[in-house]
């Protein structure tokens, strides 16, 4: 359960301030371990059994228009009705998620209303930088010129991976994102293609280190040799590109798919290194129901040599891991599948099924499948 309240006001021309309390409780599948495609994107922030209150966000957001005609804004999640250029500079500026700038994309990005597995709500390979609930503090620099947008931005990671407590020294750990978005038409009908380039800077373990570790003469120590060896800063990076393309003016396509350089362990989401998610999002207009959205997708996931080794090997990272050398590689699949359904004004009900096959990238585990129902309501 999550329970987010959405509260902003504009202080000047052209500011505007938000504030996100939140409340959330919930336990995830085998504590978020075993995979790296969680099945709800949703568990990441979850704290136990008993409800926990925390500031989500907490962030400026300034606009300058730079003219090219303007365009009507409606009223959303942390977005206040009114009108703004079409060619605009946006400074974010505070304590907010990498994901609420960057890799957007229409179909496939909120685990509240659309797929529920994380792989969609951001390709898994992008491990950007945030606490263990996935937010940050920084900034995020935009540029919208035409059918162009261009986006900087850096951000806060964790002292320690994968933990809660933020690492402030954002001059000397942090995340880096540069995105680059066009936007077309294609058979008369709007698309979108983005393409993402990240880099973070962090005190985290090398796989080839902690290989060395587990195999050295005379060890017998604890199989989680990252801890072991997590002395001094790395860098991690990665690329990615997003496309979102309506097909008509119901159905629509997207694709993500990311790389990263899978050196070195997770800073801060999942155990990927090389991640396609890909699908279809439908609205039920066709049977008399345009307020109802289907939808169907298909994740595929990798890990790099190094993290591949390091498994093999018996030892052990933050959410994979079997303590034993018998580690068998499989690319990590799963399908998707979910009808929502709008029930009364602004309360929704969604039916969701999940396959997975290979979790944790090992062919001795799974196939597993998940069902889930999902209950959503905005006021």
């Amino acid at each position: 359960m999550t329970t987010t309240g959405y509260w902003g006001f504009r202080p000047w021309n052209g500011g505007e301030l938000y504030f996100n309390p939140e409340i959330t409780q919930g336990v995830p599948f085998s504590e978020l371990a075993g995979t790296g495609a969680f099945t709800n994107g949703e568990l990441t922030r979850t704290a136990g059994t008993k409800p926990k209150l925390y500031r989500q966000r907490l962030f400026l957001r300034q606009t300058w228009g730079l003219g090219g005609g303007e365009q009507k804004v409606e009223s959303d999640l942390n977005q206040m009705a009114g009108t703004v250029y079409k060619n605009r500079v946006v400074l974010t500026l505070g304590n907010f998620s990498t994901l609420d700038v960057f890799d957007d994309n229409a179909y496939a990005k909120d685990p509240r209303v659309q797929f529920m597995n994380a792989g969609f709500m951001a390709p898994l390979a992008y491990d950007y930088a945030a606490d263990a609930r996935g937010f940050g503090y920084g900034f995020a620099l935009e540029w919208y010129q035409d059918d162009w947008a261009y986006r900087i931005g850096r951000m806060t990671g964790p002292q320690t991976p994968n933990m809660l407590p933020t690492d402030y020294r954002i001059f000397k750990h942090y995340g880096d994102q540069l995105e680059i978005e066009h936007s077309h038409r294609f058979l008369n009908q709007p698309g979108k293609i983005r393409v993402l380039t990240w880099r973070n800077k962090a005190n985290i373990a090398s796989f080839n280190d902690a290989l060395a570790y587990i195999k050295a003469p005379g060890f017998s120590g604890d199989n989680q040799a990252i801890f072991a060896v997590r002395t001094g800063e790395k860098f991690k990076y990665g690329i990615g590109i997003n496309i979102e393309q309506a097909i008509s003016d119901d159905l629509g396509f997207f694709l993500r798919a990311m790389k990263a350089d899978g050196k070195t362990e997770t800073l801060a989401f999942t155990e990927t290194d090389a991640s396609l998610g890909t699908g279809f999002s439908c609205k039920g207009s066709g049977w008399g129901r345009p307020k109802d959205t289907i939808g169907v997708g298909y994740i595929y996931n990798t890990i790099s040599k190094d993290r591949r080794d390091y498994l093999q090997a018996g030892g052990i990272s933050f959410f994979l891991g079997d303590e034993h050398a018998n580690f068998k590689y499989r690319p990590e699949q799963v399908f998707e599948t979910y009808y929502s359904m709008n029930v009364w004004k602004d309360l929704y009900a969604t039916l969701d099924y999940q396959h997975m096959m290979n979790p944790g990238y090992n062919s001795d585990r799974g196939p597993v499948d998940f069902a889930a129902l999902r209950f959503h309501v905005e006021f």
